[in-house]
């Protein structure tokens, strides 16, 4: 089967799914879409590092939960600067491990940033 979009793509929103419904319970039709979908494509043999994955978006979660919750005003402008900048390094991890991923299922694509933040 083809996929509606690259793998690289897909794992990382598999693995968005997992930090959310574990989080909120919210999403199972989403979370169990992306599973059927990723599981066509042997993704249990980047497991590893789909789990170091799955944590940099529980830390990317939890660095944001403030702001999600507009309460940005209660953070320091100190603090705002260094979560962005801890949000930009996690994001750096996750593109390089996006693209670690696609080159163990062979998938040609690879998410290349110019001109971001996260390159």
């Amino acid at each position: 089967m083809t996929p509606i979009f690259p793998i690289v793509e897909l794992v990382d929103r598999l693995a968005i799914a997992e930090v959310k419904f574990t989080r909120t319970q919210s999403n199972h039709e989403e979370l169990s879409w992306y599973s059927a979908q990723a599981q066509q494509f042997g993704i249990d043999t980047a497991a590893g590092e789909y789990q170091d994955l799955k944590e940099i978006h529980n830390k990317i979660w939890e660095l944001e939960a403030e702001l999600k919750a507009g309460r940005e005003s209660e953070l320091s402008l100190q603090e705002l600067g260094s979560r962005a900048i801890k949000i930009r390094d996690y994001n750096k991890k996750r593109i390089a491990l996006k693209n670690l991923i696609a080159e163990h299922l062979d998938c040609p694509v690879r998410e290349i940033k110019q001109d971001h933040l996260s390159e």
